[in-house]
């Protein structure tokens, strides 16, 4: 005979695949209202934007970026 619990407890497993169902409708919500071609242009426009603003820089203007980025990210490091 098989063993039958009196509490009904949910798998740890059912329960997170709950939980990113969830968390994925609500990203879905917010889509509702916007003209899907426009978050797609927009999307796309936003895939080219680092590519497009890195080939108008000069290397000396890139090497400028990068230094200042990459301090940020050391002080970021003292500070933790």
């Amino acid at each position: 005979m098989p063993k039958r619990s009196r509490n009904k407890k949910k798998d740890v497993n059912v329960l997170a695949s709950e939980i990113v169902k969830e968390a994925t409708e609500e990203q879905e919500t917010d889509l509702q209202g916007k003209n899907p071609n426009a978050v797609a242009l927009g999307r796309l426009g936003g895939l080219k934007g680092g590519k497009a603003r890195a080939s108008k820089l000069t290397p000396e203007q890139r090497k400028e970026i990068a230094q200042k980025a990459a301090k940020a990210r050391w002080q970021k490091k003292k500070l933790a």
